[in-house]
């Protein structure tokens, strides 16, 4: 990575985590790998709205907040909340990715975000994979953001978990539409698990 790329990320890293809402929330490797390639994306224009970066974390289990919009320009944290993995993924944590069609299981790397339409789950957002082979499928997968009614800490409160996709990062239907609106068109969203490190990803 080119030094003024890492520069950036650096400097940008250090603003954001003396922000009180983002330096207790995210992790700051997760958040570092995030900028790094947020930067060099944007330098090969990749993603072509800046300031925006949403991240999802993984790492966590579904009952935490683990999906954050973050305005880099204003070092400020937008939103943060519940997400949903993939079925084939695994149970209250992430565990398995992939790539394949019918895995039902989630992507993890980098994504711009598409334009907004009207599906089967409503009002949602086209993703593009950015990574071949860890989610270049993303769009043929149908790899989407929606609402939905398995999201909710009432859900937690029966079950013990979130419930799960088919592989979208599927978020509550008291933020889905806020979420759209902030990251449309454009910008950078991050989906990281450790396994991302190892490639261990089919």
């Amino acid at each position: 990575m080119a030094a003024p790329q890492g520069s950036a990320a650096n400097n940008t890293l250090i603003t954001l985590l003396s922000t009180p809402g983002v330096k207790n929330a995210i992790h700051p490797k997760v958040l570092r790998k995030a900028l790094e390639g947020y930067y060099a994306l944007l330098e090969q224009g990749k993603v072509v709205r800046e300031g925006i970066l949403t991240v999802i974390d993984f790492n966590r289990p579904s009952v935490d907040r683990r999906i954050f919009v973050i305005d880099i320009e204003k070092g400020r944290l937008l939103h943060s909340g519940l997400v949903a993995h993939g079925m084939g993924s695994g149970e209250g944590m992430a565990e398995r990715f992939s790539n394949i069609p019918g895995s039902h299981q989630s992507s993890l790397g980098f994504f711009s975000t598409g334009v907004t339409y009207q599906g089967s789950h409503g009002y949602s957002l086209r993703l593009e994979g950015l990574e071949p082979g860890i989610n270049d499928n993303a769009a043929m997968r149908s790899i989407v953001i929606h609402g939905a009614g398995y999201v909710s800490d009432d859900f937690i409160n029966k079950h013990g978990r979130l419930g799960r996709s088919h592989g979208c990062p599927a978020l509550s239907f008291s933020s889905f539409q806020q979420v759209i609106d902030l990251i449309k068109g454009g910008s950078c969203l991050f989906i990281y698990q450790d396994a991302l490190d190892g490639n261990s990803v089919s």
